[in-house]
C-alpha cells in the first residue's frame, strides 16, 4: 500500500509508513505567484493501493485533500484518512439560511473508504459518499496518562458531552473518572460549576476531544487548583489551541499539555500513526 501525506500530515503519515514497514510517497507543495496551491506526487501509483492522510484545520488543507484525491484518480483503490476535520462542528442548522458546512465538506471528498479519528461529531460520518468509519484514539491516549506515572490521577471531562471519551480513555486502567458542569455563555467564554468532588492533593487530568480557544479547560485548571488539586494537567486527542489557548491554559496553571499528532503541534505528545495502521491492516 502507497501511504501519501498532505502537507498537513506529513509527520503522522511518515510514522504510519514507517508502522506499515513502507516509506512515504515523496510529494511536492508549492504555491503558485497568485497564492494558489500546487502538489505533485512524485512516484507512480497507477493501480496502486493508495491511502491519503491529510488533517483540514485550514481551508488550504482542504483545497489541498481535494487536490491529493484528484491527482490519485488512476490508484487502484484509494483510502482517505482525515485525523482532524475541519467544520465537523457544523454538523446542523443553528439559524435559518445557513448550511451544513460539515456535510458540504463531506460531500466532497471521493474515495472507496474514508476513516476519521474521534470526529467531534458521528453524524458527518453519514454524509460522505463512500463508507466511513470513525477511528478512537482514547486507548492511546490512556497509555499515554498511565505511562506519566501520576499516582492515584483523577480524570476529568470538562463536561457530560466528553464522559463517553473519558470512559474509553479509563477503560481497563483503573483511572477514578468523573465530570464538571458547564455553561456556555458565549463561543469562548464559559461557567464551570463544582461538582462534590475531593481533589486535594491529587493529579487531576482533564480530558476532551479537542482543545481550541482553550477557555473552558482554564476556567477548569484555575477552580481545580482553588479546590487544592495538586497539579492539573490537559490531554486532548485534537490539539487546535488556537489564538493564545496555549498562553491561557500555563497562566491558568496547568502543569502540562497532552495532545496527539492528528494535528502536528508542540504538544502533539503522542501518535495515532498505530490506530491508523491496524485499520489500515485490517482491509
Amino acid at each position: 500500500m502507497k501511504i501519501i501525506g498532505g502537507p498537513a500530515s506529513q509527520l503522522l503519515a511518515s510514522r504510519t509508513a514507517r508502522a506499515l514497514g513502507t516509506e512515504p510517497v515523496l510529494c511536492e507543495f508549492n504555491r503558485f505567484p497568485d497564492e494558489e496551491l500546487y502538489l505533485r506526487i512524485t512516484e507512480e501509483i497507477e493501480n496502486e493501493r493508495v491511502t491519503l492522510i491529510q488533517s483540514t484545520p485550514t481551508d488550504s488543507d482542504l483545497v489541498s485533500l481535494l487536490q491529493l484525491i484528484d491527482a490519485c484518480e488512476g490508484a487502484g483503490e484509494l483510502n482517505v484518512v482525515i485525523p482532524y476535520m475541519g467544520y465537523a462542528r457544523q454538523d446542523k442548522k443553528f439559524k435559518p439560511g445557513e448550511p451544513i458546512s460539515a456535510r458540504a465538506v463531506a460531500r466532497c471528498i471521493n474515495a472507496d473508504r474514508v476513516f476519521t479519528i474521534n470526529i467531534h461529531e458521528k453524524s458527518v460520518l453519514k454524509h460522505f459518499p463512500s463508507p466511513a468509519e470513525n477511528l478512537d484514539a482514547a486507548k492511546l491516549v490512556g497509555e499515554y496518562i498511565a505511562g506519566l506515572g501520576l499516582k492515584d490521577p483523577l480524570l476529568l471531562a470538562p463536561d457530560s458531552g466528553a464522559e463517553g471519551l473519558i470512559k474509553n480513555i479509563s477503560s481497563g486502567l483503573g483511572f477514578d473518572y468523573d465530570h464538571l458542569e458547564k455553561t456556555r455563555l458565549s463561543g469562548d467564554t464559559v461557567v464551570i460549576k463544582t461538582k462534590n468532588l475531593d481533589v486535594t492533593g491529587r493529579r487531576v487530568v482533564l480530558v476532551d476531544d479537542m482543545i481550541a480557544t482553550g477557555g473552558t479547560m482554564a476556567e477548569s485548571i484555575k477552580m481545580l487548583r482553588n479546590q487544592g488539586a495538586a497539579d492539573v494537567y490537559t490531554a486532548c486527542v485534537h490539539p487546535v489551541l488556537a489564538r493564545n489557548a496555549a498562553l491561557r491554559l500555563f497562566n491558568a496553571g496547568v502543569k502540562d499539555i497532552i495532545g496527539t499528532d492528528t494535528l502536528e503541534r508542540a504538544e502533539s505528545r503522542l501518535s495515532v500513526a498505530p490506530l491508523i495502521a491496524d485499520a489500515l491492516k485490517g482491509l
